[in-house]
């Protein structure tokens, strides 16, 4: 009986955390940003019909980077866990903390014990009543929760274009601004997004209980303008 090969634990980690992050490099960034009348999410994003931002639940956003597969499938899950406890206990019970430790474990597990890792990195973003009850929640490749300031930045070259919005960034910016700025930081020097290459939505302090709002084509034209 021949004996299986010996791969270190460190080093088996570490190959597992340079494949999930070449994948997720590989893919279009992401940035979610707080303004003066709420979050919004602004995704490169050429396709019409395969959706990187989507709501989870009431004042909740879900987004993610990487393999479309892998984490529509965490976003189908996190919809049925928010259905479901809503439905067990109250609306009120349902926040973005609880979903975020549930996703990290998740990941985490599969990180740990598969034989591939999951190619995604995720944003779960809850508005508060006022800006400082916002909470955004980045979960990374192998179960890592970051609990976020301001705004976060996911996949492709996260670090430059997290610096380009660190410079612009300020407190109370209108959605317009917001957005020019993420669009702006989002773009490369040879190449300059427009609306037909975003897709973007906001969690809208509107007094209403669902907040959840794309911006549609026409409107995101009005908001580059």
């Amino acid at each position: 009986m021949s004996m299986p090969y010996y791969v270190a634990p460190e080093q088996m980690m570490k190959d597992r955390a340079d494949f999930a992050r070449k994948g997720i490099a590989r893919g279009r960034s992401l940035v979610a940003m707080q303004f003066a009348d709420g979050i919004a999410i602004v995704a490169e994003n050429p396709s019409h019909t395969l959706r990187k931002i989507s709501e989870i639940y009431d004042r909740i956003a879900f987004a993610g980077v990487g393999k479309y597969n892998e984490f529509d499938q965490l976003r189908v899950l996190g919809v049925r866990s928010a259905d479901l406890k809503g439905y067990q206990f109250s609306r009120q019970d349902v926040d973005a903390r609880s979903l975020a430790n549930q996703y990290a474990q998740m990941i985490g597990q599969t990180f740990t014990h598969e034989v591939k890792p999951l190619e995604v990195e995720i944003l779960i973003a809850e508005l508060g009543a006022t800006s400082d009850k916002d909470q955004l929640f980045h979960i990374m490749y192998d179960g890592t929760v970051l609990d976020e300031q301001r705004f976060i930045v996911i996949g492709g070259d996260a670090d430059s274009i997290r610096t380009k919005i660190e410079t612009g960034f300020t407190p109370n910016l209108s959605l317009k601004e917001s957005a020019q700025l993420a669009i702006t930081a989002l773009s490369s020097d040879d190449r300059k997004l427009t609306a037909h290459d975003l897709e973007v939505a906001v969690l809208q302090r509107n007094g209403a209980r669902r907040c959840f709002k794309r911006i549609s084509d026409q409107s995101l034209e009005d908001l580059l303008k």
